[in-house]
């Protein structure tokens, strides 16, 4: 990627800043039946958000209309522009995802691009909510990470009763290769983007785990870059905790769970390539990290050693940031057509010769029915009450929770246990008769590979609409945490917004857009934010000639999953070598 393209932030720095000031009103309405997180029921802002709803009142409709306007005109200039299929519809309670027959993830239609959906007024949190959040998710990530080290060891949790064992072999990312093999630093779940919703009651549910292999982490970063640009003003009464030190903290976790090195640890990050529709953020935090953004072809093992391939010979890598599923990473352990994997690899994992992270078996904390069994985690290996709770969900197995599932398929949200980004995902209340009926046949047919769950009233906050007025949208929260020798987490995280009217769907794939995310300092955390709301580093990055802070490839963020496996023996499909564009989690 070349260095003289100009970044966003240079962009935005140049575009005409004749934005309106003049003072209006604000009509806003939050919705009596659901939290909204600046305003209270009676429509007075919250305490927290009294400065920003101010300045939003000085801006007024003019001055957002505005401020989009310049956004759209930058980010389409710099290629931030996100596909969309024409025939887009249906989606998830909180995730969302594309159209099709459940379980595949495709679309059909033409696509279109329009500017990224970035949402100029930001999702506000308090210091002591934040920090409740993050006791939470470090919880919940050293639970999963005992959990899958248990199950690819002792089996103690299963020993116990806990979780059974054919759901955890069941589990289309249960990794029979790398059984009995602990990784270097004994951390498996080295990147943690768990999503959570705000109930109406004000309460913070876990609505899914992604420990496998996470993404969205550029969106986080761009919207902030994007917002102190676009509208500095509403940052000038706050303390906003930074985000833009998570490429060196991940990169100080990848080092930490390296094994021993003569000198600094190689660390790298693995890509499918190009044609993987998450790869401007693989290009984007090798950049942000310093580090080489290699494919499979860059890389070879010898001797049990992990080796890229340079000008100058052979350099042992000693960490690999993986962008990749498990099934196309390793021919000779996984699937045997797949072109993007690198021969040998797994051995040389095996031999602890190089760290891969996330760590190779990883997805099976993923699956949904296992999400089920979290709180039961935390409770057997921690020895704890959980911080956050899950949402109800009932395990279609079971002929008596099915049956009553089925007489409920109208309230309930239904979900395929191996899929995520909300594909296969069927919410009963927005449902037809007809995809009802589609969903209680798949259901009977194999219940194993479905769950469903209580409907959570995601909360809301104010959102610019085309004519600059605010209206309440539903919206969801991914923190991002990096476990290496201990668990740092983000403050704030990728808010998700649905952006029409009365929409759960806040993917971006399927109409949702984002908003920056702000953790205020209140001193009693160990960042410190600068006066006005900027950031001040601790600890500043490397200073790198050819980093560019913000820079796009115009793709779209979303996963795109290899093929799931059988539910006791999986089975390896075959006869088609497997495609660049296997990988990421998206935040779409």
């Amino acid at each position: 990627m070349s260095t003289d393209v100009p970044t966003v932030a240079d962009a935005l720095a140049s575009a005409p800043t004749d934005v309106a000031t003049a003072p209006a009103g604000i009509d806003y309405h939050p919705s009596p039946s659901h939290f909204d997180e600046l305003f209270a029921p009676d429509g007075s802002p919250r305490p927290g958000a009294r400065a920003l709803i101010e300045e939003l009142r000085r801006l007024g409709p003019d001055g957002l209309i505005e401020a989009g306007r310049r956004r759209d005109a930058v980010f389409v200039q710099q290629g931030i522009t996100f596909e969309t299929s024409a025939a887009d519809g249906g989606g998830s309670a909180v995730g969302g995802g594309p159209g099709g027959p459940a379980g595949t993830g495709t679309t059909a239609g033409p696509t279109k691009e329009r500017p990224f959906p970035l949402d100029l007024v930001p999702r506000v949190l308090t210091g002591e909510e934040w920090r409740a959040i993050k006791r939470g998710l470090a919880q919940r990530i050293r639970a999963l990470n005992h959990f899958v080290d248990d199950v690819y060891h002792a089996r103690e949790i299963v020993r116990e009763g806990l979780v059974p064992w054919r759901l955890v072999v069941g589990c289309s990312h249960f990794a029979r290769a790398v059984h009995g093999i602990r990784p270097p630093g004994g951390v498996y779940t080295h990147v943690a983007g768990c999503d959570l919703v705000r109930h109406s009651d004000g309460t913070w549910k876990v609505i899914e785990d992604n420990v496998r292999i996470p993404s969205g982490i550029s969106y986080m970063l761009e919207n902030r870059a994007a917002m102190a640009r676009l509208v500095p003003e509403l940052f000038g009464s706050y303390r906003v905790r930074r985000v833009d030190h998570y490429p060196q903290l991940l990169l100080r976790a990848l080092r930490a769970v390296a094994p021993s090195a003569e000198s600094e640890a190689t660390v790298v990050v693995w890509t499918p390539g190009p044609a993987n529709s998450a790869y401007f953020e693989h290009a984007f935090l090798a950049r942000q990290m310093g580090v080489e953004l290699v494919e499979a072809s860059d890389l070879v093992v010898r001797d049990d050693v992990l080796y890229m391939r340079t000008t100058r010979g052979l350099e042992r890598v000693h960490a690999v940031y993986r962008r990749i599923d498990d099934d196309f990473a390793d021919p000779l352990e996984f699937r045997h057509d797949s072109l993007l994997g690198v021969p040998g690899l797994v051995r040389a994992y095996r031999a602890g010769s190089v760290a891969v992270a996330n760590a190779f078996g990883t997805g099976v904390a993923d699956d949904k029915a296992v999400y089920r069994f979290v709180p039961d985690m935390i409770r057997f290996y921690l020895r704890e009450e959980p911080i956050l709770e899950n949402v109800t969900t009932y395990l279609l197995s079971d002929p008596e929770v099915r049956a009553e599932v089925i007489g409920r398929l109208d309230e309930l949200v239904v979900k395929p246990t191996d899929e995520s980004g909300g594909r296969g995902v069927t919410i009963g209340a927005h449902a037809t008769d007809q995809e009802l009926a589609r969903i209680r046949l798949l259901v009977e047919a194999h219940p194993e590979r479905w769950i469903a769950q209580e409907t959570v009233d995601l909360s809301t906050v104010p959102t610019v609409g085309p004519d600059g007025a605010l209206h309440p949208r539903h919206v969801d929260l991914r923190p991002f945490a990096v476990f290496g020798e201990r668990i740092d987490i983000v403050p704030g995280g990728l808010t998700r917004v649905a952006l029409r009217e009365g929409s759960m769907i806040v993917n971006s794939s399927r109409g949702g857009g984002s908003k920056d995310t702000w953790v205020l300092e209140d001193g009693a955390d160990s960042e410190r934010a600068g006066a006005g709301g900027f950031p001040v580093a601790d600890t500043q990055p490397p200073a790198l000639p050819d980093l560019r802070y913000g820079e796009w490839t115009g793709q779209q963020q979303q996963q795109q999953q290899g093929q799931g496996q059988g539910l006791i023996e999986p089975q390896r499909p075959g006869g088609t070598p497997a495609q660049p564009g296997h990988g990421d989690r998206g935040a779409g």
